[in-house]
């Protein structure tokens, strides 16, 4: 039923770049971004509703109360079987200890899971890392909602493309939409796959999102007190009303009436949960328990969501840091533009008239505006970003 049930009119991209074919296969990411429904797609596309040789199981099922993870394989692989599915492993205890057992016994049956962004696979209690093709799932990109969405494709380019070739880029965006209408969508409603036309409803059921990865995977994942849950919220919130530069360690610590490591920490906690970013001035010598140069919200719905006060500046910055960082490495640009992007290039986020005053003698520097439609020498149009992946 689960099967047969699922929409495969659109599909992902991303089905297309897992091997789907490896032994052990696990997709992990936040709760909300579309890892059931890419799981049941494939499964639907390639096996059918009703072939005996894929089992799809939903791991907190009532089923797994009275039976085992390897007791289901064991009789699985009897019957012919040879793909099993396994749909938020994080939610059944031994997960990791089974699933190597199973690999073990029956070499042949292949295993994809799904899991939380914060599963811990090295430091499961089996480690699986050197057996397991690990994949991470983002939400959608500018590019992919308005496939969802608007059933317009536009492929991806890479970031290079974008520096070298914008303007051809853009009159090909052009020719198909509006891309600056359809971004102030995205921004307040197209990350994550569940907006059905109701903006509300949305935020709705985005705050519950936010709240069931603080109350429930927090806690299992991080060794997050529950008794400090509303702690975290109340840091979210404080977050998203802030503009990141104006973010202090000792005015938050203070603010939530908790020492600085411990706030330190629950970051770090809340970046592997995909609800902030934390930049750093130099990702090579960042420390354990260092202090992030910017903190961002992970993206723009959340904001949108949460803050009670809606900064423009913080969006577009947000949007990119969120769009850049799924296939690239983020800096903080500190004394020279907003970000340093794989080391190499320099960016500054602006408005349509913002200058070239802070970058105007750094190589490869460039700045990503939006309410424009087409590259003025190296300012570009902010959305670009957004076609990344």
């Amino acid at each position: 039923m689960l099967i047969s049930q699922v929409d495969t009119r659109i599909v992902r991209q991303q089905m297309n770049y897992i091997n789907w074919e490896k032994q052990l296969v696990a997709i992990r990411g936040s709760r909300g971004v579309g890892k059931t429904t890419l799981m049941r797609q494939y499964i639907k596309l390639n096996y059918g509703v009703n072939a005996g040789e894929a089992l799809y199981c939903v791991m907190d099922s009532m089923y797994f109360t009275n039976h085992s993870l390897l007791d289901l394989a064991d009789q699985f692989h009897a019957m012919g079987g040879k793909h099993l599915f396994l749909d938020e492993v994080h939610k059944y205890p031994t997960w990791s200890k089974e699933i190597k057992e199973i690999i073990d016994l029956w070499p042949s049956l292949k295993i994809t899971f799904t899991g939380s962004s914060l599963l811990q696979i090295l430091n499961s209690q089996a480690d699986l890392s050197r057996r397991v093709l690990s994949y991470h799932m983002p939400g959608l990109s500018f590019r992919e909602y308005i496939h969802f969405y608007k059933g317009i494709r536009i492929p991806r380019h890479t970031l290079k493309e974008i520096l070298d070739d914008a303007d051809s880029i853009c009159q090909e965006v052009r020719r198909v939409c509006n891309p600056r209408r359809l971004m102030e969508e995205y921004l307040r409603v197209g990350y994550y796959p569940f907006y059905d036309g109701n903006e509300m409803e949305y935020y709705s059921r985005l705050e519950n999102v936010v709240s069931f990865i603080i109350d429930q995977e927090m806690p299992q994942f991080c060794n997050v007190d529950p008794a400090y849950t509303r702690k975290l919220k109340s840091m979210l919130l404080f977050l998203c009303d802030n503009p990141p530069y104006e973010v202090n360690i000792t005015k938050l610590a203070a603010y939530l009436e908790l020492n600085k490591n411990t706030v330190l920490s629950y970051l770090s906690s809340m970046n592997r949960a995909e609800l902030l970013h934390l930049l750093y001035a130099d990702n090579k010598s960042v420390t354990k328990m260092q202090k992030p140069d910017k903190i961002y919200i992970h993206n723009t719905n959340i904001l949108y969501t949460l803050s009670s006060q809606l900064n423009t500046g913080t969006i577009r910055e947000c949007f990119v840091v969120n769009q850049l960082s799924t296939s690239h490495t983020i800096e903080y640009g500190k004394d020279h533009g907003d970000f340093k992007v794989d080391g190499k290039f320099t960016f500054e986020v602006g408005g349509k008239d913002k200058s070239f005053q802070q970058i105007a003698d750094i190589p490869n520097s460039y700045i990503l505006a939006d309410n424009i439609d087409f590259p003025i020498g190296k300012k570009l149009p902010i959305w670009l970003v957004g076609l990344i992946y």
